[in-house]
């Protein structure tokens, strides 16, 4: 990945940003790959969609990572939990609700 200080120019940077945001979204499909066979297995082995301390376990590792990366911390772990809940709802078509 090019450093953003060698980007020259607005235009030549907003490639940058386009290019990035394409990968984030092939990135993002493929989590949802994953969470829809997170679902199936789920079914099989009669867990619920929500499980809290995996929740809070990937939450977690987000925000250190974030911390790290020098990511704004408070705006990974507002993403992630979106991401999350949304995640869930996807397994709760497949599962049922959890009352």
């Amino acid at each position: 990945m090019k450093e953003p200080k060698n980007f020259a120019s607005m235009a030549e940077l907003r490639v940058g940003i386009d290019a990035l945001d394409e990968q984030l979204v092939e990135l993002l499909a493929y989590r949802t790959q994953l969470i829809a066979r997170a679902a199936e297995l789920k079914q099989v082995e009669h867990m619920p969609a929500r499980i809290h301390w995996r929740v809070e376990d990937v939450v977690s590792k987000v925000k250190a990572k974030a911390e790290i990366s020098g990511m704004d911390v408070d705006l990974a772990e507002r993403l992630w939990r979106e991401m999350i809940d949304h995640f869930i709802a996807q397994e709760e078509q497949v599962l049922g609700k959890e009352d």
